[in-house]
């Protein structure tokens, strides 16, 4: 379960979202839904906002011309969206990505396609130098809706132990002041 509502003052609560290091089991899978279509928009505002210009992502003249004979999602896109996917179940909590290795894309996306993503937990370890915290290592891989593999990666993140999330540290604050507080 990832979804909990945390007391923050009398007859008050605070929706809290992710896990932590004691909620994650090596070999568990997450289905992270809902999927996300990427639309022609999505490729070009993104391409443009991080200065690629590599005309095999908006020049539709020129993909033509290409062994795809259309435009392809720009790859950071893709594994930004994958990412964005994942961090309800893996990393909501987190207190640092600590790395991203493996980072596979065997299949090209392209306008339209829709992606669905899965994670699998590697490793859990608790921390030698941070008690309060651990490590968690996952695998995620993306499919599209015809269920074609287009990307997979590994990633580490610091993950908090129960009670010593951030939001934990506000709300018991909160609590003591009796007043509910933002974030």
């Amino acid at each position: 379960m990832t979804k909990e509502s945390v007391r923050v003052g009398e007859s008050r609560y605070r929706e809290s979202f992710g896990r932590y290091l004691e909620d994650f089991t090596i070999g568990d899978v997450y289905e992270h839904r809902p999927g996300r279509t990427i639309s022609e928009a999505d490729n070009t505002w993104f391409t443009l906002l991080t200065m690629n210009q590599h005309p095999l992502h908006f020049d539709h003249e020129y993909c033509r011309h290409t062994e795809f004979g259309r435009p392809l999602v720009n790859s950071a896109l893709t594994l930004s969206i994958v990412v964005g996917m994942t961090v309800s179940d893996i990393s909501q909590k987190a207190i640092a990505n600590l790395g991203w290795t493996e980072i596979e894309m065997p299949a090209p996306v392209f306008h339209g396609d829709t992606l669905y993503a899965e994670t699998e937990v590697l490793d859990v370890r608790e921390s030698k130098s941070r008690p309060t915290q651990g490590i968690v290592s996952v695998e995620t891989r993306a499919h599209k809706q015809d269920e074609t593999l287009v990307m997979s990666f590994r990633r580490s993140a610091l993950i908090p132990k129960r009670g010593h999330a951030v939001e934990d540290v506000i709300a018991a604050g909160d609590a003591k002041s009796g007043q509910g507080g933002t974030i």
